[in-house]
């Protein structure tokens, strides 16, 4: 303590250190308080790889969406990726910081410059309503979605982890999120089965109902002949409205066949339509592109053949039929019943229909 007139000066540091040193001090002092804890909380969580893992097994065994964060974690370990983006047992990767990054490009159909409209539709559910247009790249297309069965009708019945998976809801789920998805790109889009109060549902175990309608608002027969052509009457006649339109009639399913037999998504086009055999390989291509993707080891098997459907061969605007797997086999289930899986069916056909409208328009 040093008197100075009639003030008291504190000397904090003692009387025989130098003012370079007090600098250095605080400097230090600075460095400590406010730049390590920023380094600290920058460190990104690094996991090792197990024997067998792929980029989707390891995300999903941490909690993080494989849709959302694929090319997040890609981007992240470059170095230590083998061919085709395959993962190496015993290496160290990093997983990407949910807090900071938003969803990648996976999630979307386009990179989102947005067209600041938003548009609101019941059908998706609270959480979905909200659709927010991200391109035009669909602009003028029409599209006519039919899920398969409904009403009194589930379609095929399988079970997982025991409850059970009813074709109807898990066919119709992924087929709203392709909706959503469409009209993000600017289509138009009818729902020709419908479901007032499902919306877009993210649980594993879809709980069934037999409230579905056929647009607009027509209680569903139990005969199947009955079914089928009021469904293909509702299509037909929306498609007289949209006359000199690019239009396309999509309907999903789930297969059922053995439970040995496991199967990937394949299409079913009319026998006399070129264009619709085109967009069926098309969407069947793009799938098994981002499978060798995002699943390098996985492989893909998928198929495109004519058929002779009620629905395919009945319709006016270009068919596509698509099965979504087998519902008696497991590893199909699980296909269905995770709903990142449904989100990227959704994601994945949308971009083979951009192709198709691009290359047919």
């Amino acid at each position: 303590m040093l008197f100075k007139g009639n003030k008291i000066v504190v000397n904090m540091f003692g009387s025989n250190l130098h003012i370079n040193s007090v600098t250095k001090i605080l400097f230090i002092l600075f460095l400590a308080i406010f730049l390590l804890p920023l380094n600290s909380q920058s460190q990104t969580k690094e996991v090792v790889a197990l024997k067998g893992d792929g980029i989707y097994r390891l995300l999903t065994r941490y909690g993080l969406s494989s849709v959302e964060y694929m090319d997040d974690f890609i981007a992240l370990n470059k170095s230590n990726l083998g061919q085709n983006n395959t993962l190496f047992a015993g290496v160290k990767y990093k997983l990407p910081d949910t807090a900071k990054l938003p969803a990648t490009p996976a999630a979307s159909t386009t990179p989102s410059k947005g067209t600041g409209k938003m548009v609101h539709y019941d059908i998706f559910g609270s959480k979905y309503a909200d659709v927010e247009i991200l391109s035009n790249d669909l602009k003028g297309a029409v599209y006519y979605l039919v899920g398969g069965h409904g009403g009194p009708d589930p379609g095929a019945v399988g079970k997982y982890n025991g409850y059970h998976v009813y074709e109807d809801e898990y066919a119709y789920d992924v087929t709203l999120r392709l909706a959503r998805k469409l009209i993000e790109n600017g289509a138009t889009v009818y729902m020709i089965t419908r479901d007032k109060n499902d919306g877009i549902r993210d649980e594993y175990s879809l709980k069934a109902d037999k409230d579905e309608v056929c647009y607009p608002n027509l209680k569903i027969p139990l005969n199947q002949t009955k079914r089928l052509r009021q469904r293909t009457d509702a299509v037909n006649q929306l498609y007289k409205k949209h006359k000199g339109s690019f239009q396309r009639m999509i309907a999903v399913h789930v297969d059922s066949r053995s439970r040995s037999e496991n199967i990937d998504i394949f299409f079913y086009h009319d026998k006399r339509s070129e264009t619709g055999e085109k967009a069926c390989k098309i969407l069947r291509d793009t799938i098994e592109k981002k499978y060798h993707e995002h699943q390098p080891n996985r492989g893909y098997t998928g198929t495109v053949s004519n058929r002779n459907l009620y629905v395919v061969r009945s319709t006016w605007p270009t068919a596509i039929f698509i099965e979504l797997g087998n519902m008696n086999h497991q590893r199909d289930v699980k296909r269905l019943v995770i709903p990142d899986n449904r989100q990227a069916v959704a994601n994945w056909l949308t971009l083979g229909l951009i192709t198709d409208y691009k290359t047919n328009k």
